[in-house]
This record gives C-alpha cells, structure tokens and sequence, in this order.
C-alpha cells in the first residue's frame, strides 16, 4: 500500500496545486477496487482509486466524462496515472441513500430521495444513452438473451443447487430460454446501469448522485428500477414500490418521444424483477455458501422473503410451470429457516468474554467456573511489531489493521475461527447458556491478538446480536481497553 499512497502522492499535483494533509484507505467493499480519500490543507477532499483491472477503469473513466456532458449526477475525474491502474476522481461524500432510510426510515424525506434517484435514472438511460459508444462495455455490449441466461444459470448453480431439491432440470432449463426470450423482446432499450441500488447513490445537500456503473451496457430500462424498488435491505413496502413505478414512468414520458405503454412495460418490469431477485440470491449463495462470508450468508433469508412476496403476489406475462414450481419451493418456511440464524434476545443469558493476551504472561483465567473456552494462537500471522513504525501502536490502530488486513493472512484466519465460534454461540444461544470465553494470543498480546479480539467482538455483536465483553489483558493503559462491552 506504500507503493500506492506514493504514486497518489505523485498524481495529485497533475490537476491540483493543494498540499496533501493525508492519504486515509477506505474500507474495502465486495469488488477488488480500493479506494482512498485524499485530504488537502484547503479542506477539499477527493478519491482515488487503485485497481489493477485496466479495462475497467478505462470503462468507469469513460463512461464518467460522457455522463457529464451530459450534467448528469456523476463523479468528475481529474486524473489517471499513466500504467492506468489509479485514478482521482471527485468525492461526493460518505452518506448513501441506504444510510438516509437507515437514519430516517420509511417517511416522506427519504420517499422524496427515492423519487429524486429515479427522477435522474431516468435522465441517465434516455439522455446518458445518446451517443454512448458501448465499445467500452466491460462485458456485452447489451443485456440480451446470453446475459439473462448467465443471471439464471448463476441462481441455479450457486443457489438452488446448493439445496439439492429434485427437479426436472431440463424442464428448467426450457423455462429459463423462455424467459430470457421474452424479456429481451422490449423497445425501451437504453443505458442500463446494472447495479442499481441504495448503495451506489449518495446523497450529498439532498440531491443525488451515482457511482460504479462501470458495469453498465444497453438494456432494458426496466432492469435498474427493479433493482432500486426491490433491494431486498432497503425492505420497501408495496405501496411505495407501486407509487415510485407509477412516478418514474411519468419521469419517462417527459424524455421519450411517445408516452410509455404501462401495461407491457409493468409486465415485463415485473420480468426483470424475478430476474433481479435471482441473481441477488445467487451472488449471496456465492459470496456466503462457497465463500462463506458472514454478512452475504445472513442476506439469504431476506432475499427469499422477498423472492416469497413476489412469487405469491406479482405475474409475468408467460407460463413458467417448472421454475413456478421450483420457485414455490424455496421460499418455503422449511428452507428459510436453514439459513436464519440465532439471534439473542433482551432475555438471553449468554455473554461471551473475548480476550486478547500476552503468551508470555499465560492465558486468562476463566472466572465463570465453567472450565475455559477457545484459545486460538496468532502467532502464525506476520507480527507487525517486527516493523519500526507499528512497535508504539496497538491492534486498535487503523495502520495495524490496514497492515494485517493486506499484507498478512489474518482475514482468512478469522473466517476460520468465526466458522468454528459460531458453531457454539448459536448453539449456547439455543440452550441457554449463560458463558463462553474465545481467547486469543500473541507473543506481546498487542497487535494480533487484539485486532484478531476486536474483530471478533464486533461480528458475534452483528451476527447474533449477543453481549459480548472485551478484554485487552495485556494493554489496560490502551483507549477502549479492560473490560468494555459491546
């Protein structure tokens, strides 16, 4: 990472004269992008972004200069290094529409930013379309037929497979080739973002503005508005999803030359929703199932609540009978259940004691009485201790943690331990056991055992909602330190 903080050091004076105060990574998200925000003296800050697929960000920084052209609401980018692997582009702030309906909830402040978000989608398909050169495509130039198929061949094989329920499979199959033949039969082809959602649209003094549609192509206008209305976290109820259709179909009548057809465009809308909803569950049972990341895994039952909803309230225009039949089955209560998980309740006696210690002073002490717990030894992780720079900082600083997370294997080994932990806690939850102690260690009990404590701590607390208290057993003079509960 010093490599790149060097070369953003290096880029930023091509289009800027502001010192640079300092260079923060962000966190990083599901894609291999790592990005940075740059803070100057004059107060402004900007974004820069790392990623070593060239094509792709030849792509984002295309697609960027010609959206403004146009004055629709994206990033301005100001620079690209040479080896095209790290551009700077315009900060637009922290606050997605996601954290508004968080902080806000279901009321009229976040209905009006929905309706701003599809007020300028529809501005960026008919008016960001015109003139687009879809050369740039990472992928197809459009979403047709192949792509919707690779959408429902990636539900059935990192999802529904994983079930192992009996169906005809070449009656699916046959299905799906219906399915996607009917979906590309639409004359509202234009820019389609592909990844529309609350995530990738901030919210800035109350106007909006949209970010990573570097996978965008030509397709279906109705595919983005059914990825924003149905995101399965955003939980909208059918009232504002009915509504904010009806609106941003009036939205569409003020760009195109004829008024929309609502009855073909709500029944092919209704298409691309299912397409949607499967090819979110099959990026969950990807990224959870076979990857086995904690937050897609929790994601699942959500998904299928809502898939659930719209199997049992919504048509499309064609007969499906062995997907109808295979879709009524998995949101059943029995499937959902497999992938809910335990939460602890206000009456949950359990609490789960995380440690970090020092080896040379000895593994803590369990005061429950009830023997001990896990003991998992971190020595085997890169110690930045052996680095000048980490040797005063702890495992609750950020340049300990950026360390651990990049150069060392430490997540792989935390996905390990949580596998394991998780095992007991849901376990201990579902019995009423009131104690479990999780102690981890290094040779000082400063840098590894207390990122791999705090790491713990704070996914038992997401994941099952359970007290937990920690302890830094070797560091009761550090910020946060002895005994504090989450």
């Amino acid at each position: 990472m010093e490599q790149v903080i060097e070369a953003i050091r290096e880029l930023f004076p091509s289009f800027s004269n502001a010192a640079i105060q300092r260079i923060e990574k962000l966190p990083q998200s599901g894609s291999d992008r790592i990005y940075f925000r740059i803070y100057t003296t004059a107060g402004d800050t900007f974004i820069a972004t790392y990623n070593l697929n060239v094509k792709e960000n030849n792509t984002f920084i295309y697609y960027s200069n010609h959206f403004g052209l146009h004055q629709l609401p994206v990033p301005r980018i100001f620079a690209c290094n040479e080896a095209q692997d790290l551009y700077i582009q315009e900060d637009l702030g922290t606050e997605s529409l996601l954290n508004k309906l968080e902080q806000y909830g279901h009321n009229d402040y976040t209905y009006g930013l929905f309706k701003k978000s599809l007020a300028q989608l529809a501005r960026l398909q008919i008016k960001g379309h015109a003139g687009l050169d879809y050369n740039y495509t990472l992928t197809a130039r459009e979403f047709g037929k192949q792509a919707i198929m690779s959408d429902l061949l990636y539900c059935k094989y990192y999802f529904l497979d994983t079930l192992k329920l009996p169906y005809d499979k070449q009656g699916m199959l046959d299905d799906f080739e219906a399915l996607s033949t009917y979906l590309t039969r639409t004359e509202y082809k234009y820019f389609m973002f592909r990844d529309f959602q609350s995530r990738n649209i901030i919210v800035n003094n109350d106007e909006v503005y949209f970010i990573d549609y570097q996978g965008g192509m030509q397709g279906a206008l109705q595919y983005d508005v059914a990825s924003l209305l149905w995101q399965a976290k955003a939980e909208l109820s059918d009232e504002w999803k009915t509504s904010l259709l009806d609106y941003y179909m009036d939205e569409l009548d003020t760009l195109l030359e004829n008024p929309v057809d609502r009855v073909s465009f709500v029944s092919q809308y209704n298409g691309y929703v299912l397409i949607r909803l499967l090819q979110v569950l099959g990026a969950y049972g990807f990224r959870g199932l076979f990857e086995r990341k904690a937050h897609f895994l929790a994601s699942i039952p959500l998904a299928l609540r809502n898939l659930k909803w719209f199997v049992e309230n919504k048509r499309i225009g064609i007969t499906l009978p062995v997907f109808d039949k295979v879709l009524r089955t998995i949101v059943q209560e029995d499937i959902i259940s497999r992938f809910e998980t335990t939460v602890a309740d206000e009456n949950t006696p359990l609490v789960v004691k995380v440690n970090s210690f020092s080896y040379k002073k000895g593994i803590p002490a369990d005061t429950s009485a009830n023997g001990g717990g896990f003991v998992f030894d971190c020595r085997g992780i890169l110690n930045p201790g052996r680095f000048d720079e980490y040797k005063p900082l702890s495992g609750q600083d950020k340049p300990v943690q950026d360390f651990l997370e990049q150069r060392t294997r430490m997540n792989e080994f935390l996905n390990s331990v949580f596998d394991i932990v998780d095992i007991n806690v849901e376990d201990y939850i579902r019995r009423g056991f009131d104690s479990l102690m999780i102690n981890f260690g290094c040779t000082g009990g400063q840098h590894r055992s207390v990122f791999a404590a705090e790491q713990t701590a704070r996914h038992l607390r997401n994941k099952y909602k359970v007290k937990v208290v920690l302890e830094h057993t070797n560091s009761k003079n550090w910020v946060g330190g002895a005994g504090s509960e989450l």
